[in-house]
């Protein structure tokens, strides 16, 4: 049951409470999923959580990130939960049924993130923004939220149900070698330059970066495609060299510290 599990990579966001983290890292352990990934949590509640039952070997190796951008950089699809409920979202939101399939499919050809928000306000517009689409459980709309214990349950169940037979069906669960969210960020910081360079969006137009985010992601670019485009960034003079794309450590110093781009 757990072989492409291990592609699997459960991510939670500023979650605070102690309880939530320890539901979360169990429910994880009775579906077989071991990679767990923390991003800016509450200290004194994560140093806390680690004593859950049943699950503290799973929580000693949990991960922990500054940020979302670099807890999702390796994986080739990253699919946020959302409630879906008063607010304005610029994701296609999926059904669990619908996204489960197309998920399944994704982890037989490399890692993916599954994101959960925080307890009080879920994930945020910028942290949305590193998704490639959104799924919700079909709750009542009278009580629509659950807790993240529970919540991570649920998906995680919806993975491992019917595995031998499950098989997905339309665009968003084709199979490919997609790109890493690492190379989707450093091309879209790359882009994101060239637009503000141009004067076309203004220098720290924080909707500007996360509508830029959102558009390179529903392309859904795989590993040739970011080439490609990394390729045709250095032939126009726009980047020293692409390499860095697929291989960070290759980046030019001014690419690595803040993505800054040649002058023209």
């Amino acid at each position: 049951m757990t072989s492409d599990l291990e592609n699997l990579r459960v991510v939670l966001v500023a979650t605070r409470n102690p309880l939530n983290i320890g539901a979360a890292a169990r429910a994880m352990s009775n579906f077989g999923v071991r990679r767990l990934r923390v991003v800016n949590p509450y200290e004194p509640a994560f140093r806390e959580a680690r004593s859950a039952v049943g699950a503290a070997e799973l929580l000693a190796k949990a991960q922990q990130y500054k940020d979302v951008a670099e807890a999702v950089a390796d994986c080739k699809l990253v699919v946020g939960t959302t409630v879906a409920k008063r607010r304005d979202l610029q994701h296609q939101v999926q059904r669990l049924d619908v996204a489960g399939r197309a998920i399944k499919q994704q982890l037989k050809t490399g890692p993916v993130a599954l994101l959960f928000g925080s307890e009080r306000f879920g994930l945020s517009n910028e942290e949305m923004s590193h998704c490639h689409w959104l799924m919700r459980i079909p709750t009542r709309e009278e009580h629509g939220s659950m807790n993240l214990g529970q919540a991570v349950a649920v998906c995680l169940y919806e993975l491992v149900r019917g595995r031998k037979t499950a098989t997905a069906k339309g665009g968003i669960g084709k199979t490919r070698a997609a790109a890493s969210s690492g190379e989707v960020e450093r091309l879209t910081q790359a882009l994101l330059e060239v637009l503000q360079d141009s004067g076309y969006i203004k220098p720290r137009a924080v909707a500007a970066d996360e509508k830029l985010r959102r558009l390179i992601r529903r392309i859904a670019l795989n590993g040739n495609d970011a080439e490609a485009i990394g390729a045709s960034l250095y032939e126009i003079g726009l980047v020293p060299d692409f390499e860095w794309l697929a291989q960070p450590e290759k980046a030019p110093q001014q690419l690595e510290e803040g993505m800054a781009l040649p002058d023209a």
